[in-house]
């Protein structure tokens, strides 16, 4: 198979639809076996921190989601590009299908550490540059969400939706390097690709298996709804007749 052809095949929702159904049972169990061996791991096992106690366990939970909620917009931002530039019917899909699950990372990215800022600050909430762009990271989700619903045509919308996830690709880098150019209480990052972590291997372990698994979650997440919405949105097509009829669907 030539690059061009794979290239025209990624963008056919039916070749997607054929091939990603065993993905979903692949990552769905991976996302099951590593969140729940990297949670106990880090909620029972791990050591306390000497600084932060107990309450430093949330990391656990809250790192993992904040991430993937920001990796979510990018995979959105990209679809973007896709649609804008060679007009993939997939792409726009995946920009739906997004949507919904990286607005939820965002909100529990949010509260919980909002929780793990109670003990370790005295305050709920602090606007630095951490949190604040992390909230406009969530506006950007709402405004995504809304503005599919605002407009009547379809292909507007999903033009429109495509411009905002584009322009608001912005958001990312701030988000990861506020806390290294502007004045923050948040920590830096817990560990990085290109850094040996600073924690010691029975504390960030659980938590570098608690990040595989809920990548693997969006994962499997992003194959079922994308095939859910392929199936709505070619449900006048042929093929996806014969499924019906078939049983397959």
């Amino acid at each position: 198979m030539t690059l061009k052809t794979l290239w025209h095949r990624l963008g056919s929702p039916r070749w997607f639809y054929q091939i990603s159904r065993p993905w979903i049972y692949v990552l769905g169990i991976l996302a099951l076996v590593l969140l729940v061996t990297g949670t106990v791991w880090g909620l029972v096992f791990a050591p306390m921190d000497y600084q932060q106690h107990d309450s430093f366990r949330i990391m656990y939970v809250h790192v993992p989601a904040a991430m993937v909620a920001q990796s979510a917009y990018i995979v959105m931002g990209f679809a973007g590009v896709l649609l804008l530039v060679w007009r993939m019917k997939l792409a726009d899909m995946v920009l739906a299908t997004v949507v919904p699950f990286g607005m939820s990372m965002t909100v529990f990215a949010l509260v919980t550490g909002a929780v793990w800022g109670k003990p370790t600050w005295g305050a709920w909430w602090v606007w630095d540059a951490r949190t604040t762009s992390m909230l406009v990271l969530l506006f950007l989700y709402f405004g995504l969400y809304a503005l599919r619903q605002a407009i009547a045509r379809p292909e507007a919308a999903a033009r429109a939706c495509a411009v905002l996830a584009v322009v608001g690709m912005i958001n990312i880098p701030i988000i990861k390097y506020s806390v290294n150019f502007a004045l923050t209480l948040h920590q830096k990052a817990s560990f990085t690709l290109t850094e040996a972590p600073s924690m010691p291997p029975e504390m960030w372990l659980p938590l570098a298996l608690n990040v595989l698994g809920v990548y693997c979650l969006f994962g499997a997440n992003l194959l079922s709804r994308l095939r859910l919405e392929i199936l709505r949105r070619e449900r006048g097509t042929q093929w996806v007749r014969d499924l019906v009829l078939s049983g397959s669907a």
